[in-house]
């Protein structure tokens, strides 16, 4: 029979730290602000063929699908740089604290996001957009680091799962306001619905107070920068594989995600739908992606509890590898392909959730003084990489005629992933460095 003792360490498996109010509420400060991130990122998808439609003849080219794919994918292209831009805000976080940074990169990304509805041509629309994606690719990285270091040990690795459903719960809040407020009023109005996070940023900067793990540390001043310290050491190999790792998560996942709207629209409008039928097909589709990537997301802490970090990693890739090439080199290709194609969407999603195991994964390789600049950076470095390749997509795209082929291909990358994810420090069983 098992002793008293072994009955108390049972129970103690099971039963989790229980939460203070603070890090309930900057739990929840972390996750609204990662919700309305991933809104505002994801508008952009939503509306880029009505508004380049719009924008276009106002900026002397013809509105021609070619055209407006080929512009799509320059204007995200310079988004992504907005976001490789980001990586400052990680020497900021680590010298100055998270929750003010994180408070920053809020307000940065809402107010240019809501500019944006202001755009007379494709010029102005480019240059809110590379804006507001400075703000908005350093959230992750901010938030991430947070709720690493506030919750308790016992509960940070879910926490990394709960929190990065935020972002594809933004994905589905912009799907919804597409299919009400886009539907009905435009472009314009979606860009606008951009403006909401700036009264999280203050909330975050009145109520939300910094980690105690931040704030030990930042009582040690150190000689050497943060950014000099993730690559310094045995540093530098974690920094360049997960630089390489998080490209081929962006590069594969952004580039399926970002044109699945109008990959919806232009199947639906073949399918004989009008304008508005399409658009809310699109937002329908853009929910089950969605949903998905939440099931994802969640799924990801518990596999590589079960897996390992980089086992778990390696099964999120062969699915992106194979559902981005089921989705776009076959069913969008198919004589009637659209409710193909929004069913494997799900599937798509639901491995889309990787980016889950970085929330978890990347914090557990670097100490506290270098957590925010290792995280801001290798995420950043990543979307740089990424604008390069939406460059060339969108090049391709104009060439072929279609947008189906050239993203079916960034499937490729998630091979070149599985040959780089050995090279990675497995964490399983460790704890949050000091």
């Amino acid at each position: 029979m098992p002793t008293e003792g072994a009955e108390i360490a049972a129970r103690a498996t099971i039963l989790k730290t229980r939460l203070t109010a603070g890090q309930r509420h900057g739990f929840w400060a972390a996750w609204t602000g990662w919700t309305l991130d991933g809104m505002d990122a994801f508008i952009y998808a939503l509306v880029l063929s009505p508004a380049l439609t719009e924008l276009l003849p106002k900026s002397g080219l013809a509105a021609a699908p070619a055209n407006v794919a080929f512009t799509g994918s320059v204007l995200f292209a310079l988004f992504l740089v907005g976001w490789g831009l980001a990586f400052l805000w990680g020497p900021v976080a680590d010298r100055f604290g998270r929750t003010r940074t994180l408070a920053a990169s809020v307000l940065v990304y809402s107010v240019f996001t809501g500019a944006a509805a202001l755009a007379q041509n494709v010029w102005e629309l480019a240059i809110f957009r590379l804006l507001a994606g400075v703000g908005i690719g350093g959230e992750w990285a901010l938030a991430g680091t947070y709720v690493a270091e506030a919750w308790p040990e016992d509960r940070r690795k879910m926490g990394a799962g709960y929190l990065q459903t935020g972002y594809y719960v933004g994905f589905f809040l912009a799907a919804v306001l597409n299919f009400t407020v886009g539907a009905r009023f435009g472009w314009r109005a979606m860009f606008l619905c951009g403006l909401a996070p700036v009264f999280l940023s203050l909330y975050i900067v009145f109520k939300i107070k910094e980690p105690e793990r931040w704030q030990r540390a930042a009582a040690t001043v150190s000689a050497i920068s943060p950014l000099r310290g993730i690559f310094s050491g045995p540093n530098l190999r974690r920094t360049l594989v997960n630089s390489t790792l998080l490209t081929v998560s962006i590069v594969g996942l952004w580039a399926g995600s970002v044109y699945e709207p109008t990959a919806i629209i232009t199947l639906a409008k073949h399918a004989g739908l009008s304008q508005p039928e399409a658009v809310r097909m699109a937002s329908m589709g853009t929910g089950l992606l969605s949903i998905g990537t939440i099931l994802g997301c969640l799924a990801a802490p518990l596999l590589c509890e079960r897996l390992g970090r980089r086992a778990g990693l390696a099964v999120f890739f062969v699915g992106m590898a194979v559902f981005i090439w089921l989705s776009f080199a076959w069913a969008f290709y198919l004589p009637d392909g659209l409710h193909t194609f929004i069913a494997l969407l799900f599937f798509l999603g639901f491995f889309g959730g990787n980016f889950a195991v970085y929330s978890l994964w990347l914090p557990e390789q670097y100490g506290t003084s270098v957590r925010a600049t290792a995280f801001a950076f290798t995420t950043s470095f990543g979307r740089l990489i990424g604008a390069g390749v939406n460059f060339l997509l969108g090049w391709a795209v104009q060439q072929h005629g279609s947008l189906g082929l050239p993203v079916a291909c960034t499937a490729f990358a998630f091979l070149l992933g599985l040959a780089v994810v050995p090279f990675a420090v497995e964490t399983k069983g460790n704890k949050l460095p000091a």
